[in-house]
């Protein structure tokens, strides 16, 4: 993994103790990315080296994954993005940054956006459009998912991957990449690694099972009027297994200033992993622009 490269670190805030990872020059612009299911910050691994000469990257476990602590609670967007304010703000220290998340970590960016809209730069959002923006359809946006209602099923996902973490894993990994060989076997080990840990697969089922929360929690923020103020780029995967122009679609409904972004070709659902040379590039030229 060339771990000597990445700097790992520990924060103990109330309820819950993240890991998290560190890379690029201290007075950096930072940078916070926010993983999704099932993964962890390892997935960052790629654009961390690649955005590591100009920013200050932060990629943590969230609440429940990776090497992070597993609360029973707290698996709303809300929250979690409230773990990651106090992770950046109380902890190290940065009054502004910019907020990227992929899969359920883009809901929870968007969430850390909308809650400090003055401390939040820039949202960069990645194949998971806003939860709840749309009046009907899923509520990540697209065309429903199995796996979005079995993992909502009390203790049955827990009972029958028990055991087979690997197995169940791969599943997403083979399914969700156009991309051949993105995730290797070493990755994924490193991602059953943490995901066979007592109570890592209840705390990723948990992340769906408050999904009818964060879109009541969303609804209830645009019925105020509120729209984001800052710049946002979305990207989706543009082949089969992504999500294609929902991202962008789904920012442009609910922000108020510039919005980017588009779909990468070729590539599925794992954009980080797939394409992180595509991702660099979208981003920096994003960044680029002086609003």
């Amino acid at each position: 993994m060339g771990q000597a490269e990445f700097q790992h670190h520990y924060a103990q805030l109330k309820g819950v103790r993240l890991h998290y990872v560190t890379h690029g020059p201290e007075d950096g612009v930072p940078m916070l990315l926010v993983h999704g299911y099932p993964q962890s910050w390892y997935e960052w691994r790629h654009l961390m080296r690649l955005l590591g000469d100009t920013y200050r990257l932060i990629a943590p476990d969230t609440r429940g994954l990776g090497d992070s602590s597993r609360p029973l609670e707290g698996y709303d967007k809300k929250t979690v993005a409230h773990d990651l304010w106090l992770l950046m703000h109380a902890v190290l220290g940065h009054e502004r940054f910019i907020s990227v998340g992929h899969d359920w970590g883009a809901p929870t960016a968007f969430r850390l956006a909308a809650d400090h809209p003055d401390n939040v730069s820039h949202l960069v959002m990645l194949d998971v459009p806003v939860p709840g923006d749309q009046p009907r359809g899923a509520g990540v946006g697209g065309t429903p998912r199995w796996h979005h209602m079995f993992h909502q099923v009390p203790d049955l996902p827990e009972a029958l991957t028990s055991g087979r973490e690997r197995l169940y894993l791969e599943y997403f990994f083979m399914n969700g990449c156009d991309v051949a060989g993105a995730i290797t076997d070493a990755d994924v080990s490193e991602y059953v690694r943490t995901y066979s840990q007592v109570g890592a697969m209840r705390a990723g089922f948990s992340y769906y099972r408050k999904m009818r929360r964060d879109v009541a929690d969303n609804r209830a923020l645009f019925e105020t009027g509120f729209r984001l103020p800052m710049p946002c780029l979305g990207i989706g995967g543009g082949g089969p297994r992504g999500r294609g122009e929902l991202v962008v679609e789904s920012l442009r409904r609910v922000c108020d200033a510039r919005v980017d972004g588009g779909a990468i070709p070729d590539c599925g659902h794992f954009i980080p992993e797939e394409k992180p040379q595509e991702l660099a590039d979208w981003m920096r030229r994003f960044l680029a622009v002086q609003d």
